[in-house]
């Protein structure tokens, strides 16, 4: 048999609105590991949010892994190890920490296993909501911060406008040093150079030797493009942005809460 690997987002696109999962793609998941192919799930979540998921939905098991930070954490559900992670240098992290609060925009951290903050605010609440994650609150980046971070999220929940500017203006700082991208509207993403969920897919088609042609990949934000591109097959979500359906080689007929996961597994997994 030749083995396929289906790297599927999970905000959007394996998981519904309300943030559960259908019955339809929780069995079309299982028949793709059960048939002897993979699955990776890639998120912008935290580690521990992506396990405590893959745990929920009973997808720990052989087969399984998931790509977190969006690429910058690869994890072997199985094995309950992580294969690979960059990280981002403290001194990027205070970087924009400092450049974040002079324009007034919220940020935060992580550790292994919690949000990171340093003050209680909505934007705050708003992701914890979002995500089910615990958070602590420290005074400053350095008490919050014991190692190299995963990634840094900017969270505005005012619209896009703020956070494009903060982009376009350490555009030219950003180079060589690290990734940024948006996950959804509300969320600017700083990651370690090279953490992509691009680079996820290359990563995992290497470990398991898996040929290109056999890569399958489905999303709808633009944290998901590289992903798509990186695949042999790279399928937008029918509720996905624009510029993602632009790149897409397949644009599902169903969105995330009519089993458009499902779609796509019955059209080019089996």
């Amino acid at each position: 048999m030749s083995r396929k690997i289906l790297f599927v987002d999970l905000d959007g696109t394996l998981l519904k609105n309300d943030k559960t999962i259908s019955a339809a793609n929780k069995r079309a998941v299982h028949q793709v590991l059960d048939a002897g192919h993979y699955v990776a799930l890639a998120t912008g979540r935290a580690i521990a949010n992506g396990r405590k998921i893959a745990k929920d939905l009973g997808l720990a098991k052989t087969g399984c892994y998931i790509m977190a930070y969006n690429g910058s954490v690869i994890y072997d559900c199985s094995a309950d190890c992580i294969l690979a992670e960059k990280r981002l240098p403290i001194e990027y992290a205070e970087y924009l920490v400092s450049e974040a609060k002079k324009a007034g925009i919220y940020i935060q951290t992580y550790s292994d296993s919690q949000v990171l903050a340093m003050k209680q605010s909505k934007e705050l609440e708003f992701y914890t909501k979002r995500t089910g994650m615990s958070y602590r609150i420290e005074k400053d980046i350095w008490s919050m911060l014991n190692e190299e971070p995963p990634k840094m999220l900017l969270i505005d929940l005012n619209g896009q406008e703020k956070l494009r500017k903060f982009q376009a203006d350490h555009r030219e700082w950003e180079k060589g040093r690290c990734t940024s991208f948006f996950s959804c509207d509300e969320y600017l993403e700083y990651c370690p150079l090279g953490a992509t969920k691009g680079y996820g897919v290359e990563y995992l088609e290497k470990f398991l030797n898996i040929s290109k042609g056999n890569t399958i990949s489905v999303g709808d934000q633009e944290n998901d493009i590289p992903m798509l591109q990186a695949a042999h097959i790279g399928c937008a979500m029918k509720n996905a942005e624009e510029k993602v359906k632009e790149i897409a080689d397949y644009v599902t007929e169903h969105d995330n809460n009519e089993d458009g996961v499902a779609e796509v597994i019955e059209k080019f997994i089996f």
